[in-house]
């Protein structure tokens, strides 16, 4: 089973550090996730936040997915190319990444939010890195 996955969210840094995912029921589940994971750089001006939420996507299933802690460099998820379903498990893959060199220590957890179709059934989420 293949078809097509869009990322919703992603950043740097507000993951945990272990690896994993979360499958998000519902808009408020999906705005707490996102809050929560932007720790103290969500900035609120009177009762509006300064930061607008994507759209939560009702007619798909939505995923959290943490990619443990790193030392160094941006990993970052920006493109999914592929997704697909096997003996209950939804593989991810995603652009191999490839460090510049010399970075500064820093340590990251880095997190994305995805959608995947509604119809698709896993108990795990496993990714593959490819060129």
């Amino acid at each position: 089973m293949q078809n097509k996955a869009e990322i919703i969210k992603s950043e740097s840094q507000g993951g945990a550090e272990q690896s994993g995912f979360v499958i998000i029921k519902n808009e408020q589940e999906f705005q707490n996730a996102i809050k929560s994971m932007q720790g103290t750089s969500l900035v609120e001006v009177g009762s509006e936040p300064v930061m607008k939420y994507p759209t939560f996507p009702s007619d798909k299933k939505v995923i959290l997915y943490n990619l443990g802690s790193f030392r160094s460099g941006d990993h970052r998820v920006n493109e999914i190319k592929s997704i697909s379903v096997k003996d209950n498990v939804l593989y991810v893959e995603i652009p191999m990444y490839e460090s510049g060199g010399m970075e500064i220590q820093m340590l990251s957890n880095p997190w994305f939010i995805f959608s995947v179709p509604s119809n698709y059934q896993f108990t795990s989420v496993q990714l593959k890195s490819s060129n």
